[in-house]
């Protein structure tokens, strides 16, 4: 890949104006804002580029994206130069071992497949079993797990715009991945406030060039995400990529009056994350709220998750196990806040969002349970093993009735390190659970 030597100047503040940008018909943003254009490095094709205006155009009709300066960066930003290389799974699902190819940009015969897989808008494997990231071979795998990936972009676009970055702010970008969150903020904040940080030595090398290339230099550091970067603390914006169990203390201390943190809050289970929205007030004092979504991000390093085996998959949506008729309703999908609760209080579960119909399992005791609709008003429940996950549905249903339905909780984070969701009435309240490797 011919890119930009690492001697390129930073580039300049340029302002935005009203008038179209060149080569896309779109107008610059309205905002008083001075966005940091990356340098544009040979090889930014023609079918590149219209495959970025592709996926913005698809985000912005799904509702995650809107115009502003996270979506000119976007739209600016060469996804082959943070990602020339990248992963596509040639195996089934559920095939073990899994069979892996990764794609270069430097080898034509692979740039068509990898323009498509940069630009879907799913997740994108960039690293193996923990390997060197720069220097390596492109060609198959086998085995193993996919260590380092960029998030989907809806996820990350949404909660990007939620950040509101500003020119000139300094921000913390907590597991630096493909570094495509380090090259937004310096899109938009200028690099000079910018640190993006990782525990792998290899994703920190990788993402320091590449964004090297693209004329940003921002601190790419490598350490213990949950500790922060008190070096160049405080920021006034701080966003992390991977879920953690509960929300770090370093990070709220690292906050700037007035700053903000957003972090995907989840548990052993994948199923249910909430978001861990952090506003720090000017005199100090913190404000947190957890709000229940549809998607987050993947657990960190070290934080284990439960997962439904194929086996158990099949089990729950065939077996054939005692049944009983209920009128009792069923909670709907998008009783995201009911669902959360759930996975506070009684955890343990996973929903096998495959099912046609509602299935969860309980994967460390083998319990389920399948519910069916069965007419007008009824369902068939059918379920097994020692839990009566059934029960535990509907007692988290009543307590969030009587809670007024939340979709977000107050966050507490007290002084003695206990850490609280509580529902705007009281009524509902659960503890995170302590990490001790929490740093303070």
């Amino acid at each position: 890949m011919n890119q930009v030597p690492n001697t390129a100047a930073v580039p300049s503040a340029v302002p935005t104006s009203s008038e179209p940008l060149e080569g896309n018909g779109r107008s610059a943003p309205s905002l008083s804002v001075a966005l940091f254009l990356p340098l544009q490095p040979d090889g930014d094709t023609a079918g590149a580029v219209d495959a970025r205006a592709a996926m913005v155009a698809r985000l912005e009709e799904s509702g995650e994206l809107c115009p502003g300066p996270v979506c000119e960066a976007l739209l600016a930003l060469p996804r082959q130069v943070l990602m020339p290389q990248a992963y596509v799974r040639r195996s089934a699902p559920d095939e073990m071992p899994p069979c892996w190819d990764l794609l270069d940009w430097n080898r034509p015969g692979d740039r068509d497949e990898l323009l498509e897989r940069l630009h879907s808008g799913d997740s994108v494997s960039i690293q193996h079993d923990g390997e060197p990231i720069l220097g390596r071979t492109a060609g198959p795998r086998r085995g193993g797990a996919m260590t380092a990936m960029s998030s989907t972009m809806g996820l990350t676009a949404d909660l990007l715009q939620l950040l509101d970055l500003r020119p000139g702010q300094r921000v913390l970008d907590v597991g630096t991945g493909a570094g495509v969150t380090a090259a937004v903020a310096c899109f938009v904040c200028g690099d000079a406030g910018v640190v993006t940080l990782d525990i792998d030595p290899h994703v920190t090398a990788a993402a320091r060039k590449r964004l090297s290339a693209l004329g940003y230099r921002p601190t790419a550091a490598t350490g213990d995400g949950t500790a922060g970067w008190p070096d160049a603390a405080p920021y006034e914006r701080v966003f992390v990529s991977f879920a953690v169990p509960r929300v770090p203390t370093a990070l709220v201390e690292q906050l700037a009056p007035g700053g903000r943190a957003l972090m995907t809050l989840g548990t052993s289970s994948p199923s249910w994350p909430g978001l861990a929205v952090i506003d720090k007030r000017p005199d100090g004092t913190v404000e947190a709220q957890l709000r229940a979504v549809e998607f987050g991000h993947r657990a960190g390093a070290g934080f284990d998750r439960l997962f439904l085996s194929a086996s158990f998959r099949k089990t729950m949506t065939t077996a054939d196990e005692p049944t009983r008729r209920t009128r009792a309703v069923p909670p709907a999908d998008t009783a995201r806040g009911l669902w959360l609760a759930l996975d506070a209080l009684h955890p343990g579960l996973v929903r096998h969002f495959g099912a046609e119909n509602l299935v969860i399992g309980a994967p460390g005791c083998g319990s389920w349970v399948r519910v069916r609709p069965a007419g007008s008003r009824r369902w068939d429940v059918t379920a097994s093993g020692p839990r009566d996950i059934w029960a535990e549905i509907q007692d988290t249903a009543a307590r969030w009735r009587a809670a007024g339905e939340p979709d977000a909780y107050r966050l507490h984070l007290d002084t003695d390190d206990v850490q609280r969701a509580t529902s705007p009435n009281g009524a509902l309240t659960w503890q995170l659970p302590h990490a001790p490797g929490d740093s303070r």
